[in-house]
């Protein structure tokens, strides 16, 4: 054992590795999650979703293997058998929360966003009613304040201007029942012993959120009105775990906590305690023989990993009384009628509120994984992971810089027990560089994944959290983790921030993770039962080597020409200056191309480079990414006879393409790609279906007619400016041309060869150029050379350089004898030397400047071996 795990040890045995359990940690994950092991994968998203025990797996197969389950809404033998099972796990479910069946029922729904939906549709509002919730929390809790809502499209005014480019949403509750969001705090201005413990908390509303003007309510309530109060049990942002004396407070003292409120006027009404606790359900589940709790939202998946699509609400028999159902539907009803309106409700809460049949196999499945909880306890549990919890915090928050600056922010919630109680499994938080610059988390993310660790980001976008902001933006979540509240609150995001960064075209899963210097959102890492100490160390020591600045080390930061260390071994005198090796034209966008001696030259590059691409059914863009078989396509033009030849080994025909625009009356159609509008042309049935089965997807061919589109590297707009040029793009990503150095390369190999030797990146890999797509490979000099040119000349032909190119995991892609298999290389070698605030940098984007602006030079060609002037800074 090495000093750092004793010392760990030391500090954590009591409580870590389950000492008094019925297997050790090591035990736990030799025979049950192997297969961590096996693939070298750290695996730090147990907040998303936690991993199921192959043991667990081999009971559930072997339960249906020998059991026969039947509809449980049938009246067969194995109907009956299957009902049974489904009540046992009920009461499973009700005693893992310590909840009487005499008080509570367990409702089965397909996860636990539906459960809170559920609540949010059947919940006895009126316009008395209010909606009072923590800040921290997730948005399917936040989304219970649109049942039953209206929508009135108003302007929001922020500061001294309109977001006139928005268009920003307030809701209206349609019985004009209100909602605002509340911070939980200690009142230090008031109580004392003899006031009591509730004395000592405050509620701090935001604004009301009230979503019909026309019926604010001005009277005082009657009292006999029905309110909402919703927590989470941990918070999956920061991992505070609430305590649920706040449930009990709330009931028995609304009055006293939000006296001096503007809404102190609604604790007069009936209070309903909600508890979100799928993710604290996992190792603290709430004891509802102690605690006035009315529903609590269970997510099975995040307990033990599977089933997935099946989630719980544990309802109170009262609150479940109150709820008022509109929609029936098979298994819900005693009697309906076709012809006339009548309906007779079955008076089972569950069968009242479960609708159709239940996934009852995934039901049966639960047992299984109800079995590996009990057995550790989730006492034991809690402890195991508060463990590695405490270990990695305490790393992060000691990790400096050479200069001594402090290299991680940690957002951690309250430590009063008043308020909350201890930290839960999640450790979010953001790196900083140097100068006290920050790490983009997508920098974070990327280079995690390169080594084997599986961690989660989320950004801050459009996090509209308590002043009843809503986009109208379709297929993006909002909020770190789903949970805007918290995450603006804690990155201290402002609603004037999180507008402007709407405004400035920020979306959630974009690399916008800096905006204006603010960080836009964090790094998560959370742990699960099977989690180990190696599982931490390793992350640590993969955060020191990667983010930590060391004084032998410095070769790491801003890797460019200047200070990279060259490891060419080539003995031989170099010719002098710069020649073209390579040209290479790929036709359609992700397809294999094919290379040429001399070429022409077009607005957008190489003539009918990239100038066509596959898009599903669905819209989406096909690429090697989402579907490797696009390496097996290739394409051929002749310019002479005007034709492009494609072919594929799954498809027995060459297809032969015509390029006039006009011999395939397909139809002209406009497309969205990279926040570009481009005009296209899309062919007849039989084009799409060759495509179509050379991928293995249903596809469409598209060709570029136009585009708006021009090849100004957005990136580093000060290296260049589009002004009057007419260079355009087709369906490339960033730039015309992507030029790489056979000297780089032999750099990179010599590096991989070196690691190789060392043991420290498997087996010897040597990359080939054409791995990196690249249009034009050049050959003399040193490597990276390139990296310093400002413009160069080839022939008598000028292009600017748009900066290196950033490179992602495509280039990790192999085909081999027509499979394709993903490694870590070569892009987690160039991540060791190559980086450059947050992006991995191999080759260079050029732009063909026209000198002509009435149009292309005339005849301009590239030809192989052409002399190559470069313009250096």
């Amino acid at each position: 054992m090495d000093a750092d795990k004793a010392g760990f040890l030391k500090e954590f045995g009591t409580d870590y590795g389950y000492p008094n359990g019925p297997k050790s940690i090591d035990e736990i994950r030799a025979t049950e999650f192997n297969r961590l092991d096996q693939k070298g994968i750290v695996y730090l998203d147990h907040a998303g979703a936690t991993l199921y025990s192959e043991l667990q797996m081999e009971e559930i197969f072997k339960d249906f293997n020998s059991n026969i389950y039947a509809n449980p809404h049938s009246q067969s033998d194995s109907s009956s058998a299957t009902s049974d099972i489904i009540r046992e796990v009920r009461q499973q479910v009700l005693d893992y929360c310590n909840a009487s069946a005499k008080e509570y029922r367990c409702i089965f729904t397909s996860g636990a966003t539906a459960a809170l939906k559920l609540v949010g549709e059947a919940f006895p509002w009126s316009r008395e009613s209010c909606f009072m919730y923590t800040m921290e929390n997730h948005n399917s809790v936040l989304g219970i304040r649109e049942y039953p809502s209206i929508l009135l499209p108003t302007r929001i005014h922020v500061g001294p201007k309109i977001c006139s480019s928005l268009i920003i949403f307030r809701y209206a509750l349609s019985k004009g029942a209100a909602a605002f969001a509340v911070d939980v705090e200690d009142n230090v201005n008031r109580g004392g012993a003899s006031a009591g413990q509730e004395a000592r908390v405050k509620l701090s509303p935001h604004a009301t959120q009230r979503r019909n003007e026309a019926k604010i309510l001005e009277e005082e309530p009657s009292g006999n009105a029905y309110n909402l109060f919703a927590f989470p049990s941990e918070c999956n942002f920061s991992g505070l775990r609430f305590s649920l004396d706040l449930a009990n407070l709330i009931k028995e003292n609304s009055e006293r906590i939000l006296e001096g409120s503007p809404f102190c006027k609604y604790a007069r009404g009936h209070w309903i305690v909600l508890i979100d606790a799928a993710k604290g359900c996992t190792t603290c589940p709430p004891d509802l023989s102690k605690y006035a709790v009315d529903f609590v939202v269970i997510s099975f998946y995040k307990l033990f990993g599977y089933p997935t699509g099946l989630g719980a609400l544990v309802v109170q028999n009262d609150a479940a009384r109150l709820m008022k159902k509109t929609y029936f539907s098979g298994g819900t009803v005693a009697a309906s009628f076709a012809d006339m309106d009548f309906v007779r409700r079955r008076e089972g809460i569950e069968e009242l509120f479960e609708d159709g049949t239940i996934s009852f196999l995934s039901v049966a499945s639960i047992r299984h994984g109800f079995k590996i909880l009990n057995s550790l306890t989730p006492s034991m549990m809690s402890r195991h992971i508060a463990a590695l919890t405490i270990y990695v915090k305490k790393m992060l928050l000691g990790l400096r810089h050479e200069n001594e600056a402090n290299v991680c922010v940690i957002y951690e919630g309250h430590t009063s027990k008043l308020v909350c109680h201890e930290s839960g499994s999640i450790v979010s938080f953001n790196l900083k560089r140097p100068d006290g610059s920050w790490f983009g988390y997508s920098e974070v993310e990327k280079l995690a994944s390169l080594s084997g660790i599986q961690l989660r980001v989320e950004s801050s976008y459009s996090s509209v959290i308590d002043k009843q902001l809503v986009g109208s933006f379709d297929g993006h979540r909002t909020g770190c983790f789903c949970n805007p509240g918290a995450c603006a609150k804690y990155l201290g995001l402002s609603h004037v921030d999180l507008l402007s960064n709407l405004e400035a075209g920020h979306v959630c899963w974009d690399d916008n993770d800096i905006i204006q210097g603010k960080i836009t959102g964090a790094v998560r890492v959370s742990f699960g039962y099977m989690s180990t100490y190696e599982d931490a160390k390793k992350f640590i020591d993969f955060i020191t080597s990667s983010f930590v600045s060391k004084p032998n080390k410095s070769e790491n930061w801003n890797m460019l020409r200047t200070n990279s260390i060259l490891l060419s071994n080539e003995g031989h005198e170099r010719k002098a200056g710069y020649y073209l090796k390579s040209i290479t034209v790929y036709p359609i966008k992700s397809c294999t191309g094919f290379s040429v001696e001399s070429w022409p030259l077009s607005s957008t590059g190489l003539q009918h480079d990239r100038e066509w691409l596959l898009k599903s059914l669905t819209g989406e863009i096909l690429t090697q990414k989402k579907v490797p078989d696009m390496c097996s396509i290739s394409a051929y033009i002749d310019l002479n006879k005007g034709i492009m030849f494609v072919e594929s080994p799954r498809c027995g025909e060459k297809l032969e393409i015509n390029l006039k625009t006009d011999s395939y009356p397909g139809g002209i159609e406009e497309i969205e790609l990279h926040a570009q509008r481009y005009e296209v042309q899309y062919y007849e049935n039989d084009v799409d279906l060759w495509f179509s089965h050379a991928v293995g997807h249903p596809c469409s061919l598209l060709r570029c007619c136009s585009s708006q589109n021009y090849s100004c590297l957005k990136k580093d707009k000060s290296r260049n400016s589009c002004g009057d040029v007419e260079s355009r793009l087709n369906f490339a990503n960033e730039a015309q041309f992507l030029l790489i150095s056979e000297e780089s390369v032999s750099d990179l190999n010599n590096r991989l060869s070196l690691n190789a030797q060392k043991g420290t990146r498997g087996t010897p890999v040597q990359i080939n150029p054409m791995r990196f797509r690249p249009n034009l490979v050049v050959y003399g000099g040193e490597p990276y050379a390139e990296d310093g040119w400002l413009n160069i000349k080839i022939g008598n032909t000028n292009f600017m350089s748009l900066g290196g190119c950033n490179r992602c995991q495509m280039i990790n892609l192999v085909h081999q004898a027509g499979l394709v298999q993903k490694s870590n290389e070569p892009l987690a070698t160039l991540a060791s030397y190559r980086r450059v605030k947050g992006k991995i940098l191999f080759g260079i984007l050029l732009r063909y400047e026209i000198q002509d602006k009435m149009g292309m030079q005339t005849r301009s060609w590239l030809r192989v071996g052409e002399e190559i002037h470069p313009n250096s800074e």
